[in-house]
């Protein structure tokens, strides 16, 4: 297959899939020469003689800093083509992984992954491993990979104070972000490397500090030639603006130590440059103004470099978007398919020589700017770690990136290790495909009030999916329905775009659509103006690509015009056509106007099946004996035999708000227990960033769509024993009853009464009948009806559709107006489309039961408290486990709600009840889901037991273990789950906590009381710090906002934390002056909420140091003074708090915890312990 790329420009225009030459060990042009034999610490930099041999350099020297190079007459750095032979073995016992922290948009659940591979290299070393990172829902914080884990924030301070505890002799800063990154940069600034001396393992850091510092960044490649865009770095405004007005305008800014491109945008003139610049200064010291290349082709390369020189490219991939577009925002494919074979050595190549001559030791990408109508090119950036890309590259390509970088950390070379595909060839090979893999992201924008829909040069998706296909319609196809279940495939949105014209100009999250709107339109005449050129024109998009995207329109309107035909009467040619072009069984019956089981009834009794093929990294080279599986139309015979008969799990797809990796720890949690109970698993999952896609965790990985399709299609194919729906979110419960209906063993509680859970009217009905308490509800089908039973139990109210995942379209509404405004949002209310409406209780505390029962039998539950009131998603909720304020009485009554749920409903397996707590100590439930919850990783990891493992064996019914009552048992700790949010990535969002969930992660820690527990997990957010002594501090609220609760931290941040108070209205000032007897000064924001400069000055003037705006009530517009403070905050990099429990314990946990006189480093904070300290079972 390699060999074809020689042929490439032929068999471009034939479609087909193409992959490089594969390489075995790479001795062209190089730079730098190879890290001494050590490999491992920052004494590997090496410079360059004349006569090109390899010189040592002082340690924390750069190969190419001004006072180590030679001085050369203006030419490039000769650089050593040679390979070392006997490189010895880092000598560590001990080595600190250094995570990622709470899942954030820009760096999400591939660092759960690239960290557990690392952890699973050095466990197989016999290497101990210590982890910090606060992330409870991660698999990697389990102990079945790291010998100690640490929920700490990953902050120089607290990771010092890990270090004097464990004393590693090591330590991994590549596997956990930007975040492990920059705090291992700091550390070796502040000297705690080199006083505990610590090596580090892998790149260097001044190879880390090198990628991540523009300035640095651009001499080190102008040291060798290679091209970089012309730029400046700067540190203020004004220079920024010189630095632009230099360059010309259009330009790039780019911030340094930022991920996701956080803080970077295009600027077109001086007016949108001011304001980026400053808001991008907030966030970091320094930016970069470069030259734009809008509109280049945007290519990657993933490289790998042991400390013998050895590199190999193993994977290169194109967007589908232009430059302009973040890597992270674009689609992706991989390899790539419009790339002439002169271009793509002549960028491997580079990327080879950037390497070597930054001298990293492990994993790196390598980010390009190809001009499109030449060989022109610029190297956008490096990133001297694992990244997304990587995780991507190594689900794709099957190689394993982050295991394999772990190891050459340790001082292997990749001829020494083994390919863990083939097992008979080495590490030291470049992966060649004969498939073709696409990735898309997923947004949740519309969940965001206000927020700019344009997708640029900074993240805003929360999440990717994979596709793996023969033919790339096939491939993009299956990842447009794999990002949301109600996409079926290439396809227009049920509403129309509008000025499709400008989207394809400037590209918003639904640019595809806009695009799919002209190509399928029943409109001759808007498919005549939209031709490939028209939309090239525009979008600057490939027209390989769009070729592509014609074909499957041509395929959509043969379909369309069968309207109404039976499917019966379509021939088995344009079946196997539709199938090949990646059309799922319910698009052909919505194109036919027929039903998805009678086409795919037609269609098996037409033998059309999809073939199962084994992804094998060498494209059936070399034998390969992998179990990674996916499947394609494309294809006449399958790669496996399927006498297995296994149980498939089913797992949670693409990470959305809403649905995270603390799911993906349930699947990974599932099919281990499985295994250990001695079944055979098939795991069936599409997201390249998670443990489950691990070819390693499982009998056989599908990496394949969740629909109920392909699940039968795999079902039916490997004889499946039975399918776990429970563990893996809401997406396998949406299909649950129509795999039962269609007699698939779905384990565990019915899928009757799963859809009796999921129908608000038969859940609600139930609970009445087994005397359960619950708040007055209705369903209604009109405006007036809802109108009707509002003003009947009093405002507020809850409105809120059936079958929702994560509050989607969910709302509590304090007016008549609210209502109304309401009802319009969350569905067009009719009898197809009722709402449920609730009485909603104001002031009552809400709480999280996670039950695992078995023939409704309860043999485990826990019982967490929420520190907002009712009126916060669950998922937004800080939760306190065990909780120590509530009563026997109290925790006995929640007991026996379990007990009665679980037997009414019959359940085996994980539910998750919601119950709220009133004043007068009355009981209601507000929702139950009859599945695994994303608190049950949190759950099991406080209480020492794994739920998910008891689920497992109660849905197999093997091994079952006896019921034991958790709460009934006395710890001498709590923990608090707290979630993470990204409001800096999400420009023009309201950062406000309501019913619809925001979050995008959590983190946790433990501590001996709530106080000491909260002070360490509100740290181990991102971008979030204590206020200064002295700084000013912003409080507001509306009229809905507890008195008591904004009285007592007003008090508290006056009196004994002795900030100056600021509060954003008059009423406030009049409010805290009566009631508190406290004098504050008023900040006009909303004078100046369009006047993003003077607003700035007005915080920076007054020390602004920490907001906390605790409306409850959703603004109705920008220019209310509440969106104009929490939107400042986080535009000014300020803390924010929004509520206003939050914000007391906050309060209180300062006044206990914080230190006006800093610590010395040889005090530990009681805090600082490891989990197996606090928590003596190991799970």
């Amino acid at each position: 297959m390699g060999a074809n790329t020689r042929r490439r420009s032929a068999a471009l225009a034939a479609g087909a899939v193409l992959t490089p030459t594969p390489y075995c060990l790479d001795t062209s042009s190089t730079s730098s020469p190879p890290a001494p034999p050590t490999g491992a610490t920052i004494t590997t930099a090496t410079t360059v003689a004349a006569n090109g041999t390899a010189q040592p350099l002082q340690a924390g020297r750069l190969p190419f800093s001004s006072e180590a190079r030679l001085e050369r007459d203006g030419s490039a750095v000769q650089v050593s083509e040679e390979i070392l032979g006997d490189v010895p073995l880092v000598k560590v016992e001990k080595v600190l992984v250094v995570g990622s922290g709470g899942l954030s948009i820009g760096q999400a659940g591939e660092f759960d992954y690239s960290g557990s591979q690392a952890i699973k290299a050095l466990r197989e070393s016999g290497v101990k491993t210590v982890l910090v990172n606060p992330n409870i829902a991660t698999i990697q914080t389990s102990h079945s990979l790291a010998d100690a884990v640490y929920f700490l924030p990953v902050t120089p301070e607290y990771v010092t104070h890990i270090i004097e505890r464990e004393r590693p002799d090591g330590i991994l800063l590549t596997f956990g972000g930007q975040t492990a990154l920059n705090c291992g940069i700091q550390l070796d600034r502040m000297g705690v490397l080199d006083k505990y001396n610590i090596k580090v393992l892998g790149t260097p850091i001044q190879t880390l500090i090198t990628s991540e510092d523009r300035e640095l960044f651009v001499k080190a490649l102008n040291e060798i030639d290679i091209p970089v865009a012309q730029s400046t770095a700067v540190e203020t405004v004004e220079q920024a603006l010189a630095a632009a007005e230099e360059i010309g305008y259009p330009v790039i800014v780019r911030s340094a130590f930022a991920l996701g491109g956080l803080g970077s945008g295009f600027a077109n003139n001086e007016a949108e440059m001011r304001s980026l610049a400053a808001k991008s200064l907030s966030l970091t010291s320094q930016l970069l103004v470069e030259r734009s290349m809008k509109g280049w082709k945007e290519v990657e390369y993933e490289v790998v470099r042991d400390s013998a020189n050895n590199c190999i490219t193993v994977c290169n991939m194109e967007n589908f978007d232009p430059l302009g577009v973040h890597t992270g925002e674009s689609i992706v494919i991989a390899p790539s398919q419009t790339l002439s074979d002169e271009e793509y050595h002549m960028l491997r190549t580079a990327a080879i020589k950037i390497i070597r001559h930054l001298g990293v030791v492990g994993e790196c990408n390598v980010q390009y700017a190809l001009n499109p109508t030449s060989l022109e090119y610029r190297v956008i950036e490096v990133n001297a770690r694992l990244s997304r890309s990587s995780a991507l590259a190594s689900k794709a390509t099957g190689y394993p990136l982050a295991f394999i970088a772990a190891k050459i950390a340790l001082g292997h070379t990749l001829p020494s290790l083994q390919n863990a595909v083939t097992k008979t060839t080495t590490a030291c090979f470049e992966p060649s495909l004969d498939y073709v893999v696409t990735k898309i992201p997923r947004w949740d924008l519309a969940k965001f009030n206000y927020v700019d829909r344009h997708i640029g040069s900074a993240m805003k998706s929360v999440g990717e999916v994979m596709a793996i296909g023969r033919t790339w319609e096939e491939s993009l196809q299956k990842a447009i329905r794999q990002v949301d279940p109600s996409w079926e495939g290439f396809h227009a949105l049920k509403t129309e775009l509008e000025d499709v014209d400008d989207i394809l100009k400037n590209p918003t999250d639904r640019r595809l659509f806009a695009i799919s709107q002209v190509m399928l339109s029943s409109d001759p005449a808007i498919r005549k103006k939209y031709t490939v050129d028209y939309i090239h024109n525009l979008s600057k998009i490939d027209k390989w690509f769009l070729y592509k995207l014609q074909n499957i329109a041509t395929v959509h309107h043969y379909l369309a015009d069968m309207k109404g035909t039976n499917a019966a009467d379509l021939s088995s040619d344009v079946f196997l056509a539709a199938k090949k072009t990646g059309f799922s069984d319910a698009l052909i019956a919505i194109l036919l106007d027929s039903n998805e089981l009678a086409v795919r009834e037609v269609r098996k009794n037409y033998g059309i099946t999809p073939f199962t093929k084994r992804i094998d990294t060498l494209a059936a080279e070399f034998p390969a004996h992998t179990n990674y599986l996916y499947t394609t139309y494309n294809a006449s015979e399958d790669d496996v035999a399927f006498d297995d008969k296994g149980t498939m799990v089913l797992g949670s797809g693409v990470y959305r708000i809403g649905s995270s990796v603390e799911f993906d720890w349930c699947g990974v949690s599932c099919i281990r227990g499985l295994r250990n109970i001695g079944e055979k698993t098939i795991m069936v999952n599409y997201n390249p960033e998670t443990v489950s896609t691990d070819f390693d965790e499982c009998d056989r990985l599908y990496f394949e769509e969740l629909s109920y399709e392909r699940v039968m299609d795999i079902a039916e194919k490997e004889q499946a024993k039975g399918v776990v729906v429970s563990v893996g979110g809401q997406l396998p419960q949406n299909i649950a009853l129509k795999l039962h209906e269609s007699n698939m063993t779905v384990l565990g509680t019915s899928p009757k009464m799963i859809d009796a859970a999921e129908d608000r009217f038969q859940f609600s009905r139930m609970l009445d009948t087994i005397g359960v308490d619950q708040p007055a509800w209705k369903e209604l089908t009109s405006v007036q009806e809802a109108h009707a039973f509002a003003d009947k139990v009093g405002y507020p109210v809850l409105v809120r559709p059936s079958y929702v995942l994560s509050g989607a379209a969910m709302n509590v509404a304090y007016t008549p107006e609210a209502l109304e405004m309401n009802l319009t949002e969350a569905a067009d209310v009719s009898p197809l489309h009722p709402v449920v409406i609730t009485k909603f209780i104001q002031g009552a505390q809400e709480i999280d039961v996670d039950v695992v029962a078995h023939r409704g039998k309860v043999l485990v539950h826990a019982v967490s408290e929420h520190v907002e009131n009712a009126g916060v998603h669950s998922g937004d909720a800080t939760l306190i486990l065990p909780p120590k304020d509530f009563d026997q009485e109290t925790m006995t009554r929640l007991k026996d709600i379990a007990d009665k749920v679980a037997e009414a409903f019959e359940i085996t397996g994980p539910f998750n009840m919601q119950i709220i707590k009133q004043k007068d100590n009355a009981l209601k439930v507000i929702e139950c889901n009859l599945r695994a919850s994303r608190s049950f990783p949190f759950v099991s990891k406080v209480l020492g037991i794994n739920f998910i493992d008891i689920a497992t064996r109660a849905l197999a019914d093997k091994d079952v273990p006896e019921p034991v009552d958790l709460m009934s048992k006395t710890y001498d700790y709590q923990a608090i789950k707290v979630p993470q949010f990204s409001w800096t990535r999400l420009q023009g969002a309201d950062p406000f906590l309501g019913v619809e969930m925001a979050s995008t992660g959590e983190v946790a820690c433990f501590g001996k009381d709530k106080y000491e527990a909260f002070w360490a997990a509100m740290q181990a957010t991102q971008n979030f710090r204590i206020p200064k002594s002295k700084a000013g501090v912003l409080i507001g609220g509306d009229a809905v906002t507890e008195p008591e609760d904004y009285v007592h931290i007003a008090k508290a941040f006056h009196g004994p934390l002795e900030h100056p108070i600021f509060v954003p209205t008059e009423q406030d000032a009049v409010f805290l002056k009566e009631l508190a007897g406290i004098s504050t000064t008023v900040l006009p924001v909303a004078a100046n909420a369009d006047n993003k400069r003077e607003l700035h000055r007005l915080f920076k003037d007054n020390d602004i140091d920490f907001v906390m705006h605790l409306a409850k009530e959703r603004p109705t517009s920008q220019y209310d003074e509440g969106y104009i403070c929490r939107r400042a905050a986080v535009d000014f990099g300020i803390p924010l708090l929004n509520d206003s429990k939050v914000s007391r314990l906050f309060a209180d946990a300062c006044i206990r915890k914080r230190q006006v006189q800093p610590q010395s480093a040889d005090t530990i904070p009681n805090e600082v312990k490891s989990w197996g300290e606090f928590v003596a079972t190991k799970i």
